[in-house]
């Protein structure tokens, strides 16, 4: 597969994340797949952290993912390994196996049980990965474990990705510094139905993992779960959150300490940035587009239209052509299955009405709304008049890029 070029919507630089107490990382090229790159992460965090995830609702779901699903109840997490290249997806018994192989070798290396021992995988589907190559490459890398650089981590676990992808967060308790940080990749198959396909938040915060599972559940929902590229959800899909609880404040135990809100409220902001960065990162993408649905009978309804219009091929490739087809855009609404009244429709692309009470919009300007498709972010606005549910969801255009990156991506 030909190198594939970096998104016009990367940005211009990355953050430099803080240390977090309580973890440590190393990557290794363990040649997977890639050729000359990093393709292994590997993650240590002190006895006692927490762990917090959600996980991809496919039926067909990596075995990686059904470890994950198996260790999570415990709570506890003292190791993470991740790889890109091969996501180990519909593989079997077999597949299974290299897992669990996997993390036996992570959890001798790292002095802790393998129950506590996190995999996520990521790549091509229906290839069994070959376990062996893990041999060896962990036991190294724990003997080279360091707090910093986070990009590091962040580049690691990208497949077609053309940017790594980090956010963070800092916030005060009682004039203590508490941070957060986190790395996702995602570029292509992003529809999630939890999160995007793979991303990891890192905290110092004592927090209880029941909490912290709650608060996770609450702001995927406005982040990873409204993001979509290709309508296509991951077999591999796994977000985690893990506390390391070396922060010297209180720890939260329970939601009703006010203290929970203010921290899921930065906890979004980290799952919120790194999805942005997805949909920016979509497989060639030129274009970041929100979809924002109001006045529907109710947010679950403008939810799934505006997945409707976000999804649809039709849209999208207008978009890419920076053609102002709102009709397209009238068709998904229609298609949805959701309340709608065609005499009370309205559409704004930007700031500029297009169409309204079910027809083109007296005042409509061609011109003006062709320029504005020219731009690299774009917002498109539908209102229903129906009702006061509303929601927003982030996609990207369809281009010739995206058939070009995955009519070959096995080659």
């Amino acid at each position: 597969m030909a190198a594939i070029p970096v998104s016009p919507l990367a940005p211009q630089s990355y953050p430099d994340l803080p240390e977090i107490a309580g973890v440590r990382f190393a990557t290794a090229e363990a040649g997977i797949k890639y050729k000359n790159r990093t393709d292994v992460l590997l993650m240590e965090f002190d006895e006692g952290t927490t762990v917090a995830g959600v996980l991809t609702r496919s039926k067909c779901s990596s075995a990686a993912v059904d470890l994950c699903r198996a260790n999570l109840p415990g709570g506890k997490a003292r190791g993470l390994v991740v790889n890109s290249g091969n996501s180990n997806a519909f593989t079997g018994m077999k597949g299974r196996e290299s897992v669990q192989h996997i993390a036996d070798i992570a959890a001798k290396a790292l002095g802790c049980p393998a129950s506590e021992v996190f995999i996520a995988q990521t790549g091509v589907i229906g290839e069994l990965i070959d376990a062996s190559k893990f041999d060896g490459v962990l036991d190294q890398a724990a003997t080279r474990m360091n707090a910093l650089p986070w990009i590091e981590p962040a580049k690691a676990i990208m497949t077609t990705d053309t940017f790594p992808k980090l956010a963070g967060a800092v916030l005060e308790f009682d004039d203590v510094e508490v941070r957060i940080n986190g790395i996702a990749k995602g570029s292509g198959m992003i529809a999630p139905d939890m999160a995007t396909m793979l991303s990891f938040v890192v905290t110092d915060m004592p927090i209880a993992a029941d909490v912290l599972q709650a608060l996770l559940s609450e702001h995927v929902q406005k982040s990873f779960n409204s993001i979509t590229v290709d309508s296509d959800t991951s077999t591999s899909d796994t977000l985690l959150a893990f506390a390391t609880g070396k922060a010297q404040v209180e720890p939260i135990t329970s939601l009703s300490d006010p203290r929970a809100q203010f921290f899921g409220e930065a906890l979004f902001d980290v799952l919120f940035e790194l999805a942005i960065l997805t949909v920016r990162d979509g497989e060639g993408a030129t274009k970041q587009v929100s979809v924002h649905v109001e006045g529907a009978v109710s947010d679950e309804s403008a939810f799934r239209i505006a997945k409707a219009i976000a999804d649809s091929p039709l849209v999208k490739t207008a978009i890419a052509g920076e053609d102002a087809n709102w009709g397209r855009v009238v068709m998904a609404v229609g298609k949805a299955g959701e309340p709608a009244d065609r005499d009370k429709l309205s559409i704004r692309f930007g700031d500029l009405l297009v169409a309204k009470d079910g027809e083109r919009a007296a005042g409509y300007d061609e011109k003006a709304t062709s320029a504005y498709m020219k731009g690299e972010d774009l917002e498109l606005t539908v209102s229903l008049g129906l009702g006061e549910g509303s929601a927003t969801v982030y996609t990207c255009d369809l281009t010739h890029g995206y058939i070009t990156i995955n009519g070959d991506y096995r080659s």
